[in-house]
């Protein structure tokens, strides 16, 4: 299996960065953040990325500056910048920006135009991590400690919502919901259910934790 995507994100403010580098966790993707143009030069020479995430007001060197290095580099790129007027979107494409996004933004958002300039570019694949369990998107495989784990349609899909995000406690309403796409009706047993046999294909007993009065949570440490 290939490796994780490995992305840089340039942006000078680092709530932030923070946030985007969490939103990027869930979904599985590598990254790394740098909070200068120069920074973010000197981390695009060290070594190979699939992604720049781009601010364009970077102090030293600006997020226009980077994406002629970009282009050089054959690296796609995604501005994510205050600066929305329809020139500056004109001006950020032309140069050769993959996507254009406008803060305050969606960070659910950002991630499926992320997965979208991936696939583009035929890099699309991403591995969940949490422990022993490795969770391949794109093949829809698990592996734990190198062996495959046969799952149901619905339990990889309840693992992958748990791993995207680990250390919340997530409503059983929730996890129905988007497990399986239907309005919650109050009866829970289905879910629960899952969880179990989850839990028992995994060995994870203790790491797939019951929220008192509340749902479920994936063990954070793992």
């Amino acid at each position: 299996m290939m490796g994780a995507i490995r992305i840089l994100i340039a942006e000078d403010e680092s709530t932030i960065a923070e946030l985007i580098g969490v939103a990027l966790d869930r979904a599985g993707y590598a990254w790394e953040h740098a909070a200068t143009g120069r920074e973010a030069a000197d981390r695009l020479e060290e070594r190979d990325y699939d992604l720049v995430l781009l601010d364009i007001m970077l102090p030293e060197i600006d997020g226009y500056e980077l994406m002629e290095y970009l282009g050089q580099l054959n690296i796609p790129a995604i501005f994510i910048t205050a600066k929305g007027t329809p020139a500056d979107r004109v001006k950020g494409l032309r140069m050769g920006a993959d996507d254009y996004i406008v803060k305050p933004f969606d960070l659910d958002e950002l991630v499926a135009r992320v997965a979208l300039v991936l696939r583009r570019y035929n890099k699309s694949r991403g591995l969940l991590h949490a422990g022993d369990v490795t969770v391949d998107t794109a093949a829809r495989e698990v592996m734990q400690n190198g062996t495959r784990v046969e799952l149901t349609p619905k339990e990889y899909d309840l693992l992958l919502f748990l791993m995207r995000n680990r250390g919340a406690a997530l409503y059983r309403e929730t996890l129905f919901e988007k497990v399986w796409g239907e309005d919650f009706t109050g009866c829970t047993r289905k879910l629960d259910l899952h969880i179990q046999r989850l839990r028992k294909k995994l060995g994870w007993e203790d790491k797939i934790q019951t929220v008192y009065k509340v749902g479920y949570r994936l063990e954070a440490s793992l």
